[in-house]
């Protein structure tokens, strides 16, 4: 069985009873990190030893064999990524695919996600909403924001720190310095911080501070 587990976005106590149940009781855990994965199993005592196996962005498609070749020999792993669920953003997709299409049971364990964080404490409309990711750096970018400009849904994507400038710069251009925006950064965490107004208004804030730091989640 792969169970595809939730752990903390930041603030190690969000995690649920029955996410550390199977990190506990799993064959082997599969992580983007086995020294971040591990610092969890350490804050819970719970015992990694050699269950720990890296699964990344870079791992080859052998890893992903060698991971279903346990999976159908009835071994339990659990799916774990460095922040959040496994899937939304990450390389967990490629595998849990792969697993369904072994007859490998898939189970969801539920728990923190950044998008939904987010989302639920921007205060705009959750009925219907549209998660991005990281939008294109280069190729597709602008066909993407010009097919939002029309949009009718809340819309929430994840942006680096490195890029959040030039994005919030292009969001103004494409979709007016009025329009109400939220801005997330280090959600859960000490200092997390939800920077609230117009695209202008947070594109003005944050060129004060200067040095700007940590990954962020928008919603607009």
């Amino acid at each position: 069985m792969l169970s595809i587990v939730s752990t903390p976005i930041g603030n190690l106590e969000d995690i649920t009873l029955r996410a550390l149940r199977t990190l506990k009781e799993a064959d082997y855990i599969a992580c983007e990190d086995t020294r971040m994965t591990g610092q969890l199993l350490g804050y819970y005592d719970i015992e990694n030893g050699w269950r720990l196996m890296s699964f990344h962005s870079h791992s080859g498609f052998s890893k992903v064999d060698k991971i279903i070749e346990l999976l159908q020999e009835w071994k339990h792993i659990a799916l774990v990524s460095d922040a959040g669920t496994p899937g939304i953003s990450d390389p967990g997709y490629v595998l849990i695919k792969k697993a369904i299409e072994a007859g490998v049971t898939v189970t969801p364990i539920p728990g923190a996600s950044a998008v939904l964080s987010a989302l639920v404490a921007s205060g705009f409309d959750c009925h219907q909403y549209l998660y991005l990711g990281f939008i294109p750096v280069k190729k597709w970018r602008q066909t993407m924001l010009k097919s939002l400009q029309n949009k009718e849904h809340t819309v929430v994507i994840y942006e680096s720190v490195h890029r959040i400038e030039k994005t919030l710069q292009e969001f103004e251009e494409y979709f007016g310095a009025d329009t109400p925006m939220v801005v997330g950064r280090e959600i859960t965490k000490k200092f997390e911080e939800f920077a609230r107004g117009t695209i202008h208004e947070i594109r003005e804030y944050f060129k004060k501070e200067g040095k700007i730091k940590w990954e962020f989640v928008i919603v607009f």
